[in-house]
């Protein structure tokens, strides 16, 4: 068997075993099909393991660098207590109205904020603002950004943050040195400065399945 189809195969066997069937999610898809978004979304499995990663964090305060349709923005928040808040940070102001139709339909609009705009504007702007420190925060945007992305989740991050950056692999082409792919360069650098950072311990973990051949970077901040 093709090894893409088997990768394919697995997840949905995953999916079917230990996935409940959600209504919601599925129209929140649905809506980021018809709307025309890039279907780059994480999978139901992906999805899963950042809300049990919330659980078993106990956060309180998310922060999302990269919003798309609210897929995986629905996913953490459902992780939340009912006095949380996810804030979330999206460029295209169509992703960020469908992301808003998307978190309305699951009923979420209380623990979840849309901030529309450039991210590392954003990111300056909750700085200016005061915006507390979060326990959990998620880098899905952007690559080429990735290093700048990091810098700021240090910032807004405290002594036990978790931090996730998804999108990390490439397809192997993070070990080559010489891409012309910005991306890869900035998933390279994004490296570096995680190696250089001696607040957070990190790893990184392959993955496969519906979505190929990727990975993500999980970090605790230290102090």
């Amino acid at each position: 068997m093709n090894q893409a189809k088997t990768w394919d195969k697995v997840d949905q066997y995953v999916i079917e075993r230990l996935i409940p069937h959600d209504a919601v999610l599925e129209q929140v898809l649905f809506a980021n099909h018809q709307a025309g978004l890039p279907a780059i979304d994480v999978t139901p499995n992906q999805g899963k393991l950042l809300n049990l990663l919330v659980q078993m964090k106990g956060a309180r305060r998310i922060l999302e660098i990269g919003t798309l349709g609210g897929y995986s923005t629905i996913w953490m928040a459902r992780a939340l207590p009912i006095d949380g808040q996810l804030i979330t940070l999206e460029l295209d102001p169509l992703h960020a109205q469908v992301a808003q139709a998307n978190i309305t339909l699951a009923q979420l609009d209380g623990l979840i904020t849309i901030r529309v705009g450039d991210a590392l504007a954003q990111l300056a702007q909750m700085k200016d603002e005061g915006v507390q420190p979060f326990d959990f925060i998620f880098i899905d945007a952007d690559k080429p950004n990735n290093p700048n992305y990091l810098k700021w989740a240090l910032h807004f991050s405290h002594p036990g943050t978790v931090i996730i950056g998804d999108n990390v692999i490439r397809d192997g082409e993070v070990i080559n040195a010489n891409s012309q792919d910005p991306r890869v360069q900035g998933v390279r650098q994004f490296y570096d400065l995680l190696a250089e950072q001696s607040r957070i311990s990190a790893t990184a973990i392959q993955t496969v399945g519906s979505k190929g051949y990727d990975g993500f970077v999980l970090g605790i901040v230290s102090s």
